[in-house]
Order: structure tokens, then C-alpha cells, then sequence
């Protein structure tokens, strides 16, 4: 029997059966209860409902202001509901003393789940407690069978409809863009090449990418059919919930690699309308570039907030409250977060390599031996150098977040609903902590909107017309010969041009704002319950927590990486001595980046966690268990402003674009001079983006840890959470999990300089076939160089994918069976947890490293170009950091974004099939 000081809640009814039953205590007063047994309800009907205690005196006259005393205990039955055994009744005291009737009210609930349970009460006036005599014994059988959260409802409606309207506005948005001039027919000349190419490459890429899935569909379906069914599965067949599980999969990687193409299919066709707005204003160029990267956030955040959102309600609508609680419905969608984990590996791995490839291909036979400008049109690679911009940065970027968003959602649904099903009393709200991480994003998407119209930048005095002679045409077959109504503008230094970093960080700043202002109530709207009066405002400073993460992660990176701070500086001074100096330099800022980033993930998730920890949640036990529930809202604080900060990767690429379309039209120095400004600040946002990804990717790489471990504790029904690494097998495992992210970025290092080498040498030989293209007199093969840049990149990214797939597979069955052969169940789980927790922190370091000695490599050659102390293009400097930055190309634009998915692939998959390595002796 268990004592509660406030006598806690029994069960909830549609009809009162009274039940009446009397004993003399030792005072000669007898207690009689008025109360139901026996009970079959909806919950949504009975909570609240009263349970009476009547105490008199010998005569029948009530006793009033007389203390009375309650113990009970709970015994879960057994049923045919699979739900049967996860109710949790509960008491809630009314009066401690009898009132002036003699009456003492006890509050009857019957938790927030579906499912059977018994409650034995016994009631005692507190003279006779010591004596042990005079209780009163009464038995309630009750049966919950539904539920219905109307909020819950309310919630869903307000998600889907922000994200069809997001997408509506990126439609918008869209059309903004298009009907902006699209250039000269010598600008459409560049531009058209580059459209077909990219979208040649992506239409292949997930040919490849859906040729995989298949058969891994099919694997994920017979495994979930077969394995055993564990306490936490939903209550219908097993192969109805592998069918499921492989729709969801299919379902997430269908839409990753939508968001992908249709995101890069706008940014093809923005680029030159950047590269024709360039010729008439600064501002204008700035607002096409912010406006089309913008198209890509939002369409990727709403789509995958679309996704989620809608799978989960259309599995939670027709499965009945009796065989699915909302927690397992969130179990059903995790092959949602696989699917968009596999596509994104093979879209950011196949981009990746297409794009660096190209790029080294072409800056090093171009601008190092033919001594030509970047994006020159005399070099036969930097069509394809242009290509790989929109397949790997657009196109690959957005399929990683897309990932990134759904993944971190799906993995703090999963805490949610634990934490709803866990806590005692039970959370009146669980739909609400379910739906709360798709809510932040419809907040997000709402504060970004408002946050975009707020970057402008300052314009300079228009002097004179200096475009050359040609005819704009618009989309399509429709010419139009008159300019738009703007004059193109004149500048002569590139200080004339205010900073777009600053006009972004102001936008940055104002969503930021607007997050912060809407999240809180949010927080009380949807984390507000009556249990846990306080824990909401926990919750809200664990979001503030991942909010001002983001920051840090924003300024960290641009620190690191904006050649206006010390640590790129340092490597454009150690360039004066040569490309070994840059080479050194470059890695010493890569290393040293790492540790800023680790210390701010570190306070990040101990103090959201120790927040949570100390909402006052409990579970039946009376354990805090509100502590990996912080770290995820963190975590959603963190992703807020998600299509903001992707907005501004898409913008990256974009004015790369543009300056190259720029370069190769021969536009006039001054508009090259507006382009370029802006490919500089866009190597900066595509850096940030990796540091804000990565830093995002941490924290959900430990929210979808604990889930795994919560995912085995609820197989094997006792708590999981020790790896112990001290057992030989389990710190073996870790190894493997280190050794894996190294040799996967070895691997994808490797394909970059692989698939350059083809470039390389097929660029030579072009060259040295046909002198003339030196003078202008033959044109280059650009066509040849694109198809051989993309054959060999889709070769390449096969041996890294299949590697990140099949290795956390192996290591899992293998030490089960070594588990199997020395009487030890747990271990294939055991070490599956050590490997992934090692490859976790191993991959967080390597990609921070390569992705920031990446961006600081790549921004040293931007100044050294821009900068006349320097020595400018041509400079041996300039050509000191070119070697630099060919280095650091697959650094940041392959290794580093593709460990990101790494992390999260891993964590997916073993979460998803990690049961299976679970030995059948386990109970």
C-alpha cells in the first residue's frame, strides 16, 4: 500500500453507481462511501468527477471538521486492449476535513490513457490510524476506452493551415521572382546552360536515390513484420504497422528530394534575374537574392512541417484511441525521419561531390595554371563549377535540412508523448506536448516572413548607364526590348556598398524577436497543465536556451569565417609566404573552431536539461523525468528560426551564380563589383548555415539517442540507460563508431578529388587541343565537362552511402549473436548505443572543423581578390589562397554537410531497427 499526504485519483464515469458500505470506529462514528465501481467510461467524460466520504456519529449526525485519512493501491488487469496495462488512476484531495455536512471529497481521474486498471481504497478517520482499525475498503474496476483532446484538434488545424499558407506565400514569392527581367540574350547564354545542366543532374540523382529506396523499403518492411512485438507497439497487426512504417519511409524520402528540386528549380532561373538586377540597383539585386533563397526556406520548412503534421493526424484519425495512444502513433511515423535521412545522405553526398569536383576541376587548371579569372568564360569547366552550385547548395542543402527539420521533430514528438505517458498524474494535455515542436515551426515560419522584409540595403548614386549593348527578354519565348524602369548605377569602390551581412543579421534579428514574443505564450498554451502548474515556464526558458544557440552558433561561424575578423585575416597574412603557409594556417583556424561551438552545445543541453529536470514532472515512482523533455524544447528554440537561416543558404549559391553569370557576360567592372559583393557575404551564409545545421544536428543526435534507449527500455520493460564502455564490446563499438566518420570522410574526400581528376584532365586536354579558346576564338566543350563532372559524381557517392547504411547494421547483428553465444541479451543494443553515441560526438567535431577551416579557406581568397593590399586576382596571394580554398572545397561543401546527415542517419536507423538486435531470451 502507498501513502499519499494529498489523497490522489481514482477513475472517471458516464453513470454513478453507488455503492455504500459502513464500520463503526472506535469514537462510535461511522464512515460511509458514496462512490462508483465498476466502471466502464469515456475519459473525456468523467475527469474531474467527485467521490464522497460521509462520516457521522452514532445518531446518524454528520461529523464535521474531523480529519480524514486515505491510502490505495493501484494493480494494472490484463485485457485484450493492447493498451490495457498503460492507465494510471489517481486521487486528488478536495477537503482534508469533513465540511459542516460531514462530507470529504475526493476528486476522481482516471489518467490520460486508454486501457484497464483496479484501485483498492481504504479510508480511515485519522483517531483510529494508529490502532490500524476502522478502515473502510472499496474496490473501483474501471475500463478507459477513448479519448478526445479538442485543443489537440484546434492545434492541428492552426499547423497545417500555417504551412499550406507558407507555401502559398512561397508560390508568391516565386512569382516575384519570375517576373523579374531575366537579362540579355549574351547573360541568357550562360544562364540556360546552367539551368539544363542542373536540372539533368538532379533528375538522375533521384532515379539513383529512388532505385536504393526500393529495395531498402522493402528490407524495412519484412523486418518490422517479423520482429517481436513489444508493450509499447500500437494494438493492431504487426504487418499493418510495417506497412505503415514503410509508407512513412517512403513518404519522407519522396518529399526530402521534392524540397531539393523544386527549391533549386527556382534558384536556377533567380540567378541571372540577380545578375540583370545588379545592372540597375544594389538594393534590387539584394532583394531578388533574399527573396529566392527565401522561396527555398520556406517551402522546405512547411513541407516538411506539412508532412509530419499530416501523416500524424491522418494515422491518429483512423486508428481508434484503443489500440493507439498519440505517443505510439509518433512510433508509426519514425520511418518518416529514415526515409528523409537516406534521400538527404545520397542528394548531399551526390551534390556535394558534383560540386566541388567541378569546382576544383576549374580553379585549378583555370585561375592557378592559365592564370584566367574565376568563372571565366574561356574555361571549359566553369559551366559545370556553376551546375554544381545549385545541385549541391540548393539542391543538397535543402534536402539536409529537410532532414534536419523532420528528424529533430519526429525525435521530440517521441519525448513528448513519453514524457505524456510517463508522468504521474498524467498529463491532461499529451496531443499538445506531441503537436508543440510542429507548432514552434508554424511560429517560425510566420517570424521569418516578417524578419525577410526587413533586409534592405542602402543604394548608390546613379551615375550613368554602363550595361552593354543587348535585349532583355523574360521567361519564355516572349522578347521585350525596353529596360525596366531603372537605370543600371555606378560605383568605383566596393566600400561604396553597404554590407549585406548587416542588412541580414537586422532581418536575423527581427524573427528572432518575433520567435521569442509568439513562443512564449505558445509555450503556456500548449505545455500548461493543471498537474504541473509550474513546468511550462521551465519549458519557455529551455527555448530561450535554444534560441540564443542559434546566435551563437550564427556568430561563432561568421567569427571564424567572415574575412572582416582576425581568424581569416591570419590565413590571407600566412599566405604571403606561399600555399604551405595557407594550408597551415587554414587547419590551426579549423581546430581551433571546434572548441567555441562544443562549449555553447554543452551549456545548451545541461542547462535545458536541468530545466526540465526540475519542471516538477514525475513519473509513478516519483522520479523527475522532465529533464531530456528541456532538451528538446531547446532543441525546437533552436530550429525556430530554420527557414531564415536557410533562406540565407539558398542565397549563397544564388549570387555565386550571378557573379559567374556576371564574369562570363563581360558585364562592366561596376556591376561585377555589386555581384561579387554579394557571392562574398553568400560564402558567409552558406558557412553559418553548416554551423547552425551541425549545432542543431548535435542536439537532436542526443534527443534521438535517448529515444533509441527509451525505445529498448519499453522492450525489454525495465529501464535502459547505462552504455557501459568499460566492457570491452561496448568501447569496441565506439571505436567502430569513430572509425566510421573518419573513414566516411575519407571516403568523401577521396570522390571529390577522384571526380576532379576527370574534370582536370578532360579541362587540360581541351586547352591543349584547341589553343584558340585562349583567344576567344573557339568555344569551350562545356556540355562534355558537365555530363563528365555528373557520371562520376553519382559513381562516387555509392561507396560512402552504402558504407553510413550498412555498418551500424553489422555491428548491431553481429554482437548479438556474440550476446546470444555468451548469455548476454543485451549486448547487441548495448554496443549498438556505444557506437552510436562515439560516431555522434566524433562526427560533431569533424564537421565543425570541416566545415569551418572550409568557409575561413574560401573567404581568405575572397579578400585576397577584393583587397589591393593584398595584391588582388592574379596576385601571388591571391594564388596562395586559391590552393587554400581548393583544399577546403570538399571540406565544406561534401565532407562536412554529409556528416551532418551521418549523424542523424545513424541515429534513425538504429532507432528504427535497433529492437532487432535484441536476443528473444530478453523480457
Amino acid at each position: 500500500m502507498q501513502t499519499a499526504p494529498l489523497v490522489i485519483v481514482l477513475l472517471a464515469l458516464l453513470a454513478l453507481i453507488s455503492a455504500q458500505s459502513q464500520v463503526c470506529l472506535n469514537n462510535g462514528c461511522f464512515l460511509t462511501l458514496r462512490g462508483m465501481q465498476n466502471l466502464t467510461a469515456e475519459a473525456s467524460t468523467v475527469q474531474g468527477e467527485d467521490l464522497v466520504y460521509v462520516l457521522t456519529d452514532a445518531n446518524g449526525n454528520p461529523v464535521e471538521n474531523h480529519p480524514i485519512y486515505m491510502t490505495y493501491k493501484h494493480r494494472e488487469l490484463n485485457s485484450t486492449s493492447a493498451n490495457a496495462n498503460r492507465i494510471k488512476p489517481y486521487f486528488e484531495v478536495k477537503h482534508q476535513l469533513t465540511d459542516h455536512d460531514g462530507l470529504f471529497h475526493v476528486k476522481v481521474h482516471n489518467g490520460f490513457s486508454v486501457g484497464v486498471s483496479e484501485i483498492t481504497a481504504s479510508v480511515v478517520a485519522y483517531e483510529t490510524l494508529k490502532s490500524n482499525t476502522g478502515y473502510l475498503h472499496n474496490t473501483i474496476r474501471y475500463e478507459v476506452y477513448s479519448h478526445t483532446y479538442a485543443q489537440g484538434w484546434i492545434q492541428t488545424g492552426i499547423i497545417l493551415g500555417m504551412s499550406i499558407f507558407s507555401m502559398v506565400g512561397a508560390a508568391l514569392l516565386a512569382v516575384y521572382i519570375f517576373k523579374k527581367n531575366c537579362g540579355t540574350l549574351a547573360m541568357q547564354k550562360v544562364a540556360d546552360p546552367i539551368k539544363e545542366g542542373a536540372q539533368g543532374f538532379l533528375r538522375v540523382q533521384y532515379i539513383t536515390i529512388a532505385v536504393i529506396s526500393v529495395p531498402v523499403a522493402v528490407i524495412l518492411f519484412f523486418m518490422y513484420w517479423v520482429r517481436d512485438r513489444s508493450p509499447n507497439d500500437p494494438g493492431i497487426d504487426l504487418a499493418l504497422l510495417a506497412m505503415v512504417v514503410t509508407v512513412s519511409f517512403i513518404l519522407g524520402a519522396f518529399l526530402s528530394g521534392l524540397s531539393g528540386f523544386i527549391g533549386m528549380f527556382v534558384s536556377v532561373r533567380a540567378n541571372i534575374r540577380v545578375t540583370a538586377a545588379a545592372t540597375r540597383s544594389y538594393r534590387e539585386a539584394m532583394n531578388v537574392a533574399i527573396r529566392s533563397g527565401a522561396f527555398a526556406g520556406f517551402l522546405v520548412v512547411s513541407l516538411s512541417v506539412l508532412g509530419v503534421a499530416l501523416l500524424f493526424t491522418i494515422l491518429y484519425s483512423s486508428i481508434p484511441s484503443r489500440y493507439a495512444d498519440p505517443e505510439q502513433i509518433v512510433g508509426m511515423i519514425i520511418g518518416f525521419g529514415f526515409g528523409c535521412s537516406l534521400s538527404a545522405l545520397f542528394a548531399q553526398l551526390g551534390g556535394g561531390i558534383y560540386t566541388k569536383a567541378a569546382d576544383v576541376g576549374a580553379d585549378l587548371v583555370g585561375k592557378v595554371e592559365q592564370n584566367i579569372p574565376e568563372d571565366d568564360i574561356r574555361n571549359p569547366a566553369v559551366i559545370a563549377d556553376l551546375v554544381g552550385d545549385n545541385v549541391g547548395d540548393c539542391a543538397g542543402r535543402g534536402s539536409d535540412l529537410f532532414e534536419s527539420i523532420s528528424a529533430e521533430n519526429i525525435g521530440v514528438m517521441i519525448l513528448a508523448g513519453s514524457l505524456s505517458a510517463n508522468a504521474y498524474p498524467q498529463l491532461n494535455s499529451p496531443l499538445s506536448y506531441i503537436l508543440f515542436p510542429l507548432m514552434v515551426h508554424a511560429i517560425g515560419m510566420l517570424s521569418c516572413w516578417v524578419g525577410i522584409f526587413f533586409v534592405r540595403v542602402k543604394d548608390l548614386v546613379i551615375e550613368q548607364p554602363l550595361l552593354e549593348q543587348g535585349v532583355y527578354r523574360q521567361e519564355g519565348t516572349h522578347i521585350n526590348t525596353h529596360l525596366e524602369e531603372q537605370q543600371p548605377i555606378m560605383g568605383s569602390r566596393v566600400d561604396d556598398l553597404e554590407d549585406p551581412m548587416r542588412a541580414l543579421n537586422i532581418g536575423f534579428a527581427v524573427s528572432s524577436v518575433i520567435a521569442t514574443a509568439l513562443f512564449i505564450p505558445v509555450c503556456y498554451w500548449m505545455l500548461h497543465t493543471n498537474q504541473f502548474p509550474n513546468a511550462w515556464w521551465n519549458f519557455v526558458l529551455c527555448g530561450l536556451i535554444g534560441i540564443a544557440t542559434s546566435w551563437a552558433f550564427v556568430f561563432i561561424t561568421v567569427y571564424y569565417t567572415d574575412f572582416n575578423w582576425w581568424p581569416v585575416m591570419r590565413i590571407v597574412e600566412a599566405s604571403r609566404t606561399g600555399a604551405a603557409t595557407n594550408v597551415i594556417a587554414g587547419i590551426s583556424v579549423g581546430f581551433e573552431s571546434t572548441a567555441a561551438p562544443t562549449i555553447v552545445i554543452v551549456i545548451a543541453i545541461l542547462s535545458s536539461y536541468y530545466l526540465g529536470l526540475n519542471s516538477g514532472i514525475v513519473n509513478e515512482q516519483g522520479t523527475k523525468i522532465g529533464g531530456l523533455f528541456g532538451t528538446a524544447v531547446a532543441t525546437i528554440g533552436m530550429l525556430s528560426s530554420s527557414s531564415y537561416i536557410l533562406a540565407m543558404d539558398t542565397l549563397g549559391p544564388i549570387v555565386d551564380n550571378a557573379g559567374g553569370i556576371a564574369e562570363m557576360s563581360n558585364l562592366p567592372a561596376n556591376i561585377r563589383m555589386i555581384t561579387d559583393r554579394l557571392d562574398a557575404v553568400g560564402n558567409t551564409t552558406k558557412a553559418l548555415t553548416k554551423g547552425y545545421a551541425i549545432g542543431s544536428a548535435s542536439l537532436a543526435a542526443f534527443l534521438l539517442f535517448s529515444a533509441y534507449m527509451d525505445t529498448i527500455s519499453s522492450y525489454i520493460g525495465e529501464p535502459f540507460d547505462t552504455v557501459n564502455l568499460a566492457r570491452p564490446e561496448v568501447f569496441v563499438g565506439g571505436m567502430l563508431g569513430a572509425a566510421l566518420v573518419f573513414m566516411f570522410s575519407s571516403l568523401t574526400i577521396r570522390a571529390v578529388g577522384n571526380a576532379a581528376q576527370t574534370v582536370i584532365d578532360e579541362v587540360r586536354d581541351q586547352f591543349k587541343k584547341f589553343p584558340g579558346i585562349m583567344t576567344y576564338d573557339v568555344k569551350p566543350d562545356y556540355e562534355k565537362c558537365v555530363r563528365i563532372v555528373a557520371r562520376s559524381a553519382l559513381m562516387q557517392m555509392i561507396a560512402p552511402g552504402i558504407l553510413v547504411v550498412a555498418t551500424p547494421i553489422i555491428v548491431g547483428f553481429v554482437f548479438r549473436l556474440i550476446g546470444y553465444l555468451t548469455q548476454n541479451h543485451l549486448l547487441g543494443v548495448e554496443v549498438s548505443a556505444g557506437f552510436l553515441m562515439v560516431a555522434t560526438i566524433t562526427g560533431i567535431l569533424m564537421a565543425l572543423f570541416l566545415n569551418n577551416a572550409g568557409g575561413a579557406w574560401d573567404n581568405a581568397k575572397k579578400l585576397a581578390e577584393m583587397s589591393t593590399e593584398y595584391g588582388g586576382k592574379g596576385g601571388d596571394i591571391h594564388k596562395a589562397t586559391v590552393i587554400g580554398d581548393t583544399i577546403g572545397d570538399p571540406f565544406k561543401d561534401t565532407a562536412g554537410p554529409s556528416i551532418h546527415v551521418l549523424i542523424k542517419l545513424l541515429a534513425t536507423i538504429t532507432l528504427v531497427i535497433g529492437p532487432l538486435f535484441l536476443n528473444k531470451h530478453v523480457k
